[in-house]
């Protein structure tokens, strides 16, 4: 893609502005599998191509009280080297709380609203003049994430960034698709700043996973799809998946050269039987979709769906398909059986859940933790939903088991104990060998406001996460009994 043509398509959909923060991800328990470590077959290990080109400095934006995003200069950056995906680990961080809003990242955005009825970024766009939610979503899209962070991802070893982005984002026009365009009460906007985002990680030798993480509809009914709602609609009929493909397509078409992974959704819920049925197929479209609009030099990653990667035996495979990846994500907090593991527990559990994984990994697609973070609590304020509590103290749902207070557990540093510190540094280690024995790792999140046990940020100033991802304390905790 041409400067010139980026930089018309920047001055295009520079629309009205959005903020973005993003939350985690609920994990269903999945059964654990004997196996054994190894390579797969199934997965090319070719690179992507590096960006052919984009710059940001010819945008425009219909907010007159913001600067639009500069020009990165990215003609005079250096030509990022392919990754052999299946041959070198992905260790890799998520840009958390960017381009989809979820309250427990970025409480501020959502007490700003002074309305408790905003719960997500669809009542953000659907409660506020539209005037009020693009002044506050354009703030955040510039101030939550600076090349400052990228440059500090870098320098701690990382050689990915996973970055959610919801379909609303994706200037899509009636040229694309023959379906809607509209995106309401959905904010637009935030293009240019992906833009931006794609060429601050090519600057510091970042890799990018582009990550599909709400749907037209919602492919979860959680806030991190953008609509928290107890019906997602996604698989309802085809007019939402089809709508889907027709913005993956636009992606792949249109930054494909500029991003590695496209990962074309984020968390569908599986366990809804209209989404079960309706997934299998959208992988197999959506990877089509990827092959026909940008190649082969593109990854194509898919998710488990809550349903463990032993549900995808035999899909995907080589020579049907090259250049696919499996996502999986890995939590132990949002189960009353989870929350009740000892801290000795969680590591073991975490132990148990690496041979299956392993064992997929030998034999289908190769895989990687795309999500997991050091909390064992739900304590960090709104992580279940804003104005909703946690299941750790009993302030969400009665007649529960009630583990304990939040004091000591979430928050600042500050108040974490020494002990709790050198759990978090096992934790850390242990989920990170797990990614390692397969195809690699992404943490959720680079940082939060008020959570550090999710921050990777703060997880590097605190000394639990090391400032060498490769640099190990524990290095057999697994193999020593744990």
């Amino acid at each position: 893609m041409s400067h010139i043509y980026l930089s018309l398509l920047c001055c295009l959909f520079c629309l009205a502005p959005c903020a973005a923060a993003y939350q985690q991800c609920i994990l269903l328990s999945h059964s654990s599998q004997p196996g054994s470590g190894g390579r797969n077959g199934s997965l090319g290990s070719s690179g992507t191509s590096t960006s052919t080109g984009s710059s940001t400095s010819s945008l425009n934006n219909n907010t007159a009280t913001h600067k639009p995003p500069s020009s990165n200069n990215s003609s005079s950056a250096p030509s990022l080297t392919p990754f052999a995906y299946g041959q070198d680990i992905i260790r890799g961080v998520n840009l958390g709380g960017w381009f989809v809003l979820e309250p427990w990242i970025t409480p501020s955005v959502f007490e700003s609203t002074n309305n408790s009825d905003i719960v997500d970024e669809f009542t953000l766009g659907q409660l506020l003049a539209n005037e009020t939610a693009s002044s506050i979503l354009q703030n955040h899209w510039e101030t939550w994430y600076t090349e400052e962070d990228f440059i500090a991802m870098n320098a701690a070893g990382l050689n990915h960034v996973r970055i959610p982005v919801g379909y609303w984002s994706i200037p899509i026009t009636s040229a694309d698709t023959n379906l809607s365009t509209s995106v309401s009460p959905y904010v637009p906007g935030a293009w240019p700043y992906l833009l931006q985002a794609l060429n601050w990680a090519k600057n510091n030798s970042l890799h990018v996973i582009l990550d599909l993480h709400g749907a037209p509809g919602s492919q979860n009914g959680f806030d991190n799809s953008g609509q928290r709602t107890n019906s997602p609609e996604w698989a309802n009929g085809n007019t939402n998946i089809s709508r889907t493909l027709d913005i993956v397509r636009y992606i792949a078409k249109n930054i494909g050269g500029m991003i590695d992974v496209l990962e074309l959704l984020n968390e569908p819920a599986a366990f809804d039987s209209n989404i079960d049925a309706a997934l299998p197929q959208y992988w197999q479209q959506g990877y089509g979709v990827v092959r026909q609009a940008a190649g082969t030099d593109i990854q194509v990653m898919i998710e488990d769906g809550f349903l463990g990667v032993q549900n995808w035996e035999n899909f995907l495979l080589y020579p049907d398909a090259e250049g696919v990846i499996m996502d999986t994500h890995e939590y132990q907090i949002f189960n009353y059986d989870q929350l009740a593991l000892s801290l000795q527990g969680h590591i073991n559990a975490s132990c148990q859940q690496a041979t299956g994984l392993i064992s997929y990994a030998k034999s289908n697609l190769y895989t990687i933790i795309g999500e997991w973070s050091t909390a064992v609590t739900d304590c960090a304020k709104w992580l279940n939903g804003r104005g909703v509590g946690a299941r750790w103290d009993g302030t969400w749902q009665p007649n529960q088991q009630v583990f304990g207070s939040c004091e000591g557990w979430t928050g600042n540093m500050s108040s974490f104990s020494d002990e709790y510190k050198t759990f978090l540094r096992q934790y850390w280690e242990v989920q990170a060998q797990m990614g390692e024995a397969i195809q690699g790792w992404v943490y959720w999140t680079w940082k939060a406001e008020n959570a550090d046990e999710w921050s990777y940020q703060r997880g590097l100033e605190g000394g639990w996460i090391p400032q060498d991802p490769t640099d190990w304390m524990y290095p057999n905790i697994c193999a020593s009994g744990n």
